[in-house]
C-alpha cells in the first residue's frame, strides 16, 4: 500500500484496518478498526485531517480530502460507495454515500442519512439523521439508508479479513 508521511504528518491506521495495495494514504489520516480502503481510493491528509471511524468502507476511487480550516469526517460503520468524493465534510455513523457523488463543505450528512449515487451535496447542506440527499444539486428528503444496510457494512469488514488472508500479487 502507498502510505506516505508528509513533513511531520503521519498516518494512523489501525493494525486491524484494510488498506488495498493501490490505495494512496497521505498525510494527516486515521484509519479505525475492522475498516477496508479499496483499490485506487486516495486520502489526502495533507492541508487539514481526515478521520474514518472504526468498520467502514472506502470503496474504489474515492476521493477523500480536507482543507486548512475544515477536516473530513467519517463515522463508524459507513460506506462511501466507487468513485465518490468528500471535501471538508462530517458524515455521522451509519451513513451510505453512493457512488459517484461529492460531498462538499461544512455539508453534514446525519446518522443513517443515504446520499444518492451520483449526488451533489453542496457546501453547508444538513442531512438529518435517516434523511436522504438525491440529485444535483441534491435535494433534502426523508428516508436514509436501507434498513439491511448493516448486514452490508459487517460483510465489507468481512471481505477485508477475506484481502488481509488471501491477496497476492501474481505479476
Amino acid at each position: 500500500m502507498a502510505v506516505y508521511a508528509l513533513g511531520d504528518a503521519v498516518p494512523d491506521i489501525d493494525p486491524t484496518a484494510f488498506v488495498h495495495p493501490d490505495a494512496t494514504v497521505i498525510g494527516t489520516v486515521t484509519i479505525g478498526p475492522g475498516t477496508t480502503v479499496w483499490p485506487r481510493a486516495v486520502l489526502r491528509g495533507d492541508y487539514g485531517s481526515i478521520v474514518i471511524g472504526a468498520r467502514t468502507s472506502i470503496q474504489d476511487g474515492t476521493v477523500i480530502h480536507a482543507t486548512e480550516h475544515l477536516g473530513t469526517v467519517i463515522g463508524d460503520d459507513c460506506t462511501v460507495g466507487h468513485l465518490a468524493h468528500l471535501e471538508g465534510c462530517v458524515v455521522e455513523d451509519g451513513a451510505l454515500i453512493g457512488s459517484g457523488s461529492i460531498v462538499l463543505h461544512r455539508a453534514r450528512i446525519g446518522r443513517g442519512g443515504l446520499v444518492g449515487a451520483g449526488a451533489v451535496v453542496v457546501g453547508g447542506t444538513e442531512v438529518p439523521a435517516g434523511g436522504r440527499a438525491l440529485g444535483l444539486p441534491a435535494k433534502v428528503l426523508p428516508g436514509g439508508a436501507p434498513a439491511d444496510y448493516a448486514a452490508t457494512a459487517a460483510a465489507y469488514v468481512a471481505n477485508g479479513e477475506r484481502y488481509r488472508k488471501e491477496l497476492r500479487r501474481l505479476d
